[in-house]
């Protein structure tokens, strides 16, 4: 009998593209029965917490929080190179501007926030749901906000301004590209299901890549605002040769961001990558 696993994610584009096999039941287990569940990705670093889901979409800064639960995978990783969360204002400002100004986040354990922390240690932090900021900034109730998701392509439409792209300037300051998000199992599973959840999660992202057009048609519903031509570049930017299975640069990368982070008093306790 298949043993039931709730699988976690988010209802974004890119993550409705590389579970679209699995959603669909192109990709099949006759030990693993898939049950999905969407949420933002804050409530999903807060879930992980708890142990709440079998597997679960997790930011990468969350991952020390709950690398005594949970273990990464090796498919599923969100990296962008040379790109990724970007800061916005309402008027132009240079980056070094930022400091001493109040900035949205979606939250304080998104990979996102912790590369800002990393980029300007100096700002007041205020949360927002990751939709409500680029609202807040064009109305002026804050001075910047940090973007994630859609808004990195759709953020020109509320009239804000790009001041830095932090994606960028992690690839200017390492030659790495930035893991964002990535996916965990819990520990507790038994080892062959781990490696059969694994197999899957991989299989269904390569089934989305190579059949792009139908999961693309799939993804869109989730694309929030975003026109067909848009999804296919968000759903490029995040799913990629990196997500199928993770580089030994992306590994890389995520411990020096996790290392920096400690280092830096972001995060309270050094942790060391490992995945299934």
């Amino acid at each position: 009998m298949a043993q039931k696993v709730v699988v976690a994610h988010s209802p974004d584009s890119d993550d409705a593209f590389m579970f679209y096999g699995l959603a669909t039941g192109k990709i099949r287990s006759s030990t693993v029965e898939f049950v999905h569940e969407l949420r933002d990705i804050q409530t999903l670093n807060e879930a992980a917490y708890e142990g709440r889901y079998e597997m679960t979409a997790i930011s990468y800064h969350a991952y020390p929080y709950v690398a005594d639960r949970y273990i990464l995978t090796s498919a599923g990783s969100s990296v962008g190179d040379g790109y990724g969360p970007i800061v916005v204002s309402k008027h132009m400002m240079e980056a070094s501007a930022l400091a001493g100004k109040t900035v949205a986040i979606p939250g304080l354990r998104t990979t996102a926030y912790l590369a800002l922390k990393l980029f300007e240690p100096d700002f007041e932090a205020r949360v927002l749901p990751f939709d409500k900021i680029i609202p807040a900034v064009a109305a002026g109730e804050v001075d910047a906000g940090l973007v994630i998701h859609e808004g990195q392509l759709n953020f020109h439409r509320s009239g804000v301004h790009r001041i830095v792209d932090l994606g960028a300037c992690w690839k200017k300051k390492h030659n790495l590209p930035l893991p964002l998000g990535g996916n965990v199992v819990l520990r507790s599973l038994d080892p062959g299901i781990q490696r059969e959840i694994r197999r899957c999660f991989s299989e269904s992202i390569q089934y989305a890549l190579d059949h792009r057009a139908e999961a693309l048609e799939y993804a869109l519903q989730f694309a929030r605002g975003l026109d067909s031509a848009d999804a296919d570049k968000f759903v490029g930017m995040y799913v990629n040769h990196y997500t199928v299975e993770m580089k030994p640069e992306v590994v890389r990368s995520a411990q020096i961001l996790l290392d920096e982070g400690v280092a830096a008093g972001i995060i309270a306790k050094p942790v060391k990558i490992d995945y299934v």
